[in-house]
């Protein structure tokens, strides 16, 4: 399973093969979720950051998380 997927999975567990299906049939879904993992790294890798700016940079992270996940939850129920 791609990295994107199951980010996505580990997010809704409850909706595992809905976002499987859309994975293999739904572009913009597909973007979605690539963006959501990529967001997920960056913001582990700035939690381990010591930078001056990582307290700023983990807040904007997890609000991008917040949002993304948001609406692939709105994208994944139909």
């Amino acid at each position: 399973m791609h990295h994107a997927v199951q980010a996505a999975v580990a997010r809704f567990p409850d909706r595992g093969h809905t976002i499987e299906e859309l994975a293999r049939t739904d572009e913009s879904f597909l973007s979605l979720r690539e963006d959501l993992a990529e967001a997920q790294a960056a913001l582990a890798r700035w939690e381990r950051s010591d930078t001056p700016v990582m307290t700023a940079r983990c807040a904007e992270y997890r609000e991008l998380v917040r949002d993304l996940a948001a609406e692939l939850d709105r994208h994944s129920q139909g």
